[in-house]
Order: C-alpha cells, then structure tokens, then sequence
C-alpha cells in the first residue's frame, strides 16, 4: 500500500446538533479524497466505516454517542423476502439504467420534491440546483447515477421516478443517496426497491457487499436499513453479523 493511502490527514468538524436525535451533537472526522491513489483510499476507508461526499470521505467521530453504525448486506448471500419479491414484481416493469454521473434538471426536480416530502427542513432542503450539480458530478471515483423510469409504449425515456448516486468499489456498491417519487399512486416502496435493485446488481457483478452507510439507533428514519438481511455492522472488533430480528420485534415490526 502506497503512502498517499496509509497516511492522509484528518480533520475534526465543530460539533453541531445532530440531524437524528434530538438533543445530541454531532462531530464528524474527515480526510480529502485526492491525488493518484484515490479510489484504493476511498475503498480502504470504506471498509473502516467512511463515506463520501463529493471530495471528501468523512464519518461520526461524537464525544458521548456511539448509535451511527455503518451497516452492509451480504449481497451474495440476500434472499427476499414474500413482501420483497412481490415489491420486485410490482416494479419489475421499470426501465433501469446506470448513467455517467451528470447531474440534469429532471433529476434535480425529482430530488426536491422528496426532500419536501420526507425531510422537510432538514439539511439537504436548501439545497440548490448547482448544489446537486456539484454533489453529483464532483466525484474522484468511479461513480454512476442509477435511473429508475416508467415504461412507455413507444420506447421513448419515461418519467423519472427514482434516482441513486452510487460509487462502485473494489468489494461493493456503495449507496451515496437515492431519492424517488414519494407520493406516487401506485408505486408504494420504491426507496426499498432501489435498494433490492442495488443488492441485485452486486450479485450478477459478484461484488459481496452494498453499503448502506449509517444506521442509527433510536432514529425512525433509517429503521428502514435493517429489514435487508443478512446484515453486517461495524463494531469495535470489525464487520460482524446483526441480527436485528429483537430489534425489529421490539418495534413492533416483525
């Protein structure tokens, strides 16, 4: 391994209040994603629990609170569920494709309403169009936008219902962001399908992992994550097997 990836600097944000428990802080550690061992980097600190944001590879680093847990599914391993083959079925009509990552218009428009719909308020909501432009097209590694349209009767590209930022690493796919038309009629689901679409394309690349980034103990909104199985969590001993089955039970979602 070459010295650009062993030793990159690492920086340390202001804490600032957290986006998903109330009367906490957050604190993120982060190191620039750059030079001519970028994508190794990239994959190294992806495999110790890192993200990335544009140029930048980053992950919670808070004084008090440990519930950020970077998760995984074992792709190759993924058998869906009854309600998931049937929520692959529904949707099995939709034109799939991986795109270069260039951020457009109907993208940017698909992104706003979700975030007016799911996270009003929340980070991302003022977010502009150069904004997007930005997060989509200032990537170091290789990454793609993985569209997801309705089918028409005459070939021609449908609407835009569903769209991924994904970087391909060495060992997974590594789910940046996705979004989709959350207040469609007839498509309940769609960020579940997404993932399963993404579990799907890391079995025919025969890539083990897809990383689902964070999830958050006692957040509502990544409860979603674990329903994805089996699973894997970093812990203080590396990736190990979560069984979230107690969890899921407890919640009343079992």
């Amino acid at each position: 391994m070459t010295a650009p990836v062993r030793f990159p600097r690492f920086f340390v944000t202001n804490p600032s209040p957290c986006p998903y428990l109330p009367g906490k802080n957050e604190r993120k550690v982060f190191t620039e994603l750059s030079g001519p061992h970028t994508e190794e980097l990239n994959d190294a600190l992806g495999r110790i629990g890192f993200r990335r944001s544009q140029n930048v590879a980053y992950r919670p680093s808070c004084v008090d609170c440990k519930a950020c847990v970077s998760v995984r599914v074992l792709a190759d391993e993924f058998r869906p569920s009854g309600t998931q083959r049937k929520l692959i079925r529904r949707n099995q009509d939709l034109v799939v494709e991986a795109c270069e990552p260039w951020a457009t218009e109907e993208q940017y428009q698909l992104l706003q309403n979700y975030l007016a719909k799911r996270h009003p308020g929340g980070g991302m909501a003022e977010m502009d169009e150069m904004d997007y432009s930005d997060m989509v097209e200032q990537s170091p590694v290789k990454s793609l936008v993985v569209e997801y349209r309705e089918p028409t009767l005459d070939g021609s590209k449908g609407r835009l219902v569903g769209a991924c930022l994904t970087d391909q690493q060495a060992d997974g796919l590594s789910m940046i962001y996705s979004f989709f038309d959350a207040e469609h009629g007839e498509r309940t689901g769609l960020g579940n399908y997404i993932i399963m679409d993404h579990i799907l394309r890391a079995q025919a690349a025969e890539l083990p992992y897809v990383y689902l980034g964070y999830w958050v103990d006692g957040a509502s909104q990544m409860e979603y994550k674990v329903r994805f199985r089996p699973l894997e969590r970093l812990g203080p001993d590396g990736w190990e097997r979560f069984d979230p089955t107690a969890l899921l039970r407890r919640q009343g979602q079992s």
